[in-house]
């Protein structure tokens, strides 16, 4: 039995208990083979997160233990009500970087007051994406490009390496400043540049990049980390000014409670679905990506739902906003895990970590998570996608360009918005002009009848459209059609091949008897053939067949061919010297004796 084919909903009483506790739909597969499995799995996602944890909550602005608190509590919540078998959720830098843009500007990071606006702005999040999910809204995620995603992460990326330089310089730089006005702080106070803090963050990055290139099965940013402590406390850092994070509290994740005043409601409404938006995003394509290795189906609309409980319920336990992780999940799958309970035990290994490691983050210097942070926002830039986008597409390149740039020089916020939006103006353009094909017989015996070619009857062209004949795309079709008579004294007879028509709405069928009326006034028809199954019942429905006449709607090429040519102007056709059809060439051949 494939391990990975879900069971499906049953019609008895139990289908919608599974729809109601997905992980029933799984449960049956649990055996001592998978709980082995799973737990190795869940080892190594522990160790893996713990150190990324710690650095993920230093890019949103929140105390350390932060982000190891989203990494007990998200996965658990969203395995168990998504519908991946190996998506690991929890802290994320892109949403870290979100985090830490949209609320840094209302209160000072790591205060009281910043920990509790993150908290709201988790909930509604959560609350987005859960009404999403119930409103069955899990293919919008399909239109939006992924030079979205591309783009905001590189931009990202530049964000926050630019945000730990006063970590690794060791500078003071004030709190609020832009992106630019960042790096001309930094390029006036060179001369300030602390050295010591210098050398154990560049210690530290190097150590993470040695155990990346040279043992990457190895928690390298977890041992770069104790070596940067080590560096600290041989160069005397405390009397150097090297700033450690500080012990972290050895508990589990405590109760919390969310901002429920309207005012901060209302202000935090477009962040959070910003955040709401990019988590979805992220989650679902890294659960496909996934899923196509390991052959499960992957449902939207459940993991909608299940990010989003996983938030709303993470925001009443000290957790900010989370999504799914590539990285956390394939190594997940890559160790073996066969069911979402390797997220379970990866969170229930975290909090006994934390119980035991908590004390040693009093030596952990700053500047070394700041080298860490270099490393994982550096391997944020897809190069090697931005590369396939500049060479293939202009659209998609402009998509890519408009979300980098107001990544860095707007709002977050505002950067997704206009990816998105911008990549669905491109989709919908190109939606609204599809392509339209000049068909001609084709020579060979083999093969279908009408092929492309550049050759075409005089008397009757034959077009093939290539998409769907909706409201956005009769005015370009419309002038297609009228723009083939200009040059012509005689108006043309006109074959439709839809075969790659795939739907017709009502200002597509009426586009379609307008020509047709058009094209009799003129001495001339509109034909149609292959036309599917739906696009035929709108047509019939409408009475638009009636307009069109049903003589002149065929089943086949074959079929449309044999009825129309001896209805074209024969006289005419005695004197072409351009013969496109066999049967054409029987009266050239009678005109030359």
């Amino acid at each position: 039995m494939n391990r990975y084919n879900l069971e499906a909903p049953t019609p008895d009483g139990r289908s919608w208990l599974r729809r109601l506790f997905p992980f029933l739909r799984w449960w049956n597969f649990i055996g001592w083979d998978t709980l082995q499995a799973d737990l190795l799995a869940g080892l190594t996602g522990a160790v893996i997160v713990l150190p990324q944890g710690v650095a993920f909550a230093m890019i949103a602005g929140l105390p350390p233990e932060y982000g190891l608190y989203t990494a007990i509590v998200t996965p658990v919540v969203a395995a168990l009500f998504g519908s991946s078998l190996h998506l690991i959720s929890g802290p994320t830098t892109a949403i870290s970087i979100i985090v830490f843009t949209s609320i840094s500007p209302l209160a000072e990071p790591g205060s009281a007051e910043y920990i509790r606006i993150v908290l709201t702005l988790t909930l509604m999040a959560g609350a987005y994406q859960l009404a999403f999910g119930l409103a069955r809204l899990g293919t919008l995620v399909n239109f939006v490009s992924h030079s979205v995603v591309v783009g905001f992460t590189s931009g990202a990326a530049i964000l926050i390496a630019t945000s730990q330089m006063k970590h690794v310089f060791g500078l003071f730089m004030p709190r609020g400043h832009s992106f630019l006005q960042v790096w001309m702080s930094i390029l006036s106070e060179v001369e300030h540049i602390n050295p010591y803090v210098l050398a154990v963050a560049m210690v530290t990055l190097a150590s993470a990049i040695f155990f990346r290139i040279v043992i990457p099965r190895w928690p390298g940013m977890l041992f770069a980390m104790i070596i940067g402590s080590l560096a600290c406390l041989l160069m005397d850092g405390n009397q150097h000014g090297i700033h450690l994070v500080g012990q972290m509290p050895a508990t589990l994740p405590p109760p919390s409670l969310p901002d429920f005043s309207f005012g901060t409601i209302r202000q935090l409404a477009p962040k959070a679905l910003a955040v709401a938006l990019l988590g979805l995003i992220e989650a679902l394509s890294i659960g496909r990506s996934i899923a196509a290795k390991s052959r499960q189906p992957i449902d939207g609309n459940q993991e909608f739902i299940g990010q989003g409980l996983s938030n709303i319920i993470g925001s009443f336990f000290s957790s900010y906003a989370g999504s799914g992780s590539f990285t956390r999940s394939g190594i997940n799958y890559q160790a073996g895990a066969i069911t979402p309970l390797s997220a379970v035990f990866s969170a229930a290994f975290l909090a006994l970590l934390l119980l035991l490691i908590a004390p040693l983050t009093a030596y952990l210097p700053i500047a070394a998570m700041g080298g860490i942070i270099l490393l994982v926002a550096y391997h944020l830039i897809d190069v090697h996608h931005i590369r396939t986008i500049l060479k293939t597409s202009t659209g998609e390149t402009a998509v890519l360009l408009t979300t980098f740039l107001a990544t860095l020089f707007l709002d977050l916020e505002f950067a997704i918005y206009a990816g998105v939006l911008l990549s669905l103006i491109l989709y919908l353009n190109r939606t609204a002009h599809p392509r339209i094909a000049n068909l001609a017989p084709n020579p060979d015996t083999v093969g279908p009848p009408l092929i492309e070619a550049e050759i075409e009857c005089p008397k009757l062209k034959i077009i093939r459209i290539d998409g769907p004949l909706f409201f956005g795309a009769v005015n370009h079709v419309g002038e297609y059609l009228y723009n083939i008579d200009r040059k012509l004294t005689r108006k043309r007879n006109v074959l439709i091949v839809g075969c790659g028509i795939n739907f017709i709405d009502v200002a597509g069928a009426e586009m379609l008897a307008r020509e047709a009326l058009r094209r009799r006034t003129q001495r001339g028809n509109l034909y149609l053939c292959e036309f599917k199954p739906d696009a035929n019942r709108v047509l019939e429905r409408g009475g638009y067949l009636e307009t069109i006449g049903r003589d002149h709607l065929f089943a086949t090429q074959k079929e449309a061919i044999a009825e129309i040519l001896p209805h074209v102007d024969t006289v005419s056709c005695q004197h072409c010297d351009k013969p496109v059809f066999k049967q054409c060439v029987v009266e050239p051949a009678r005109e030359n004796r």
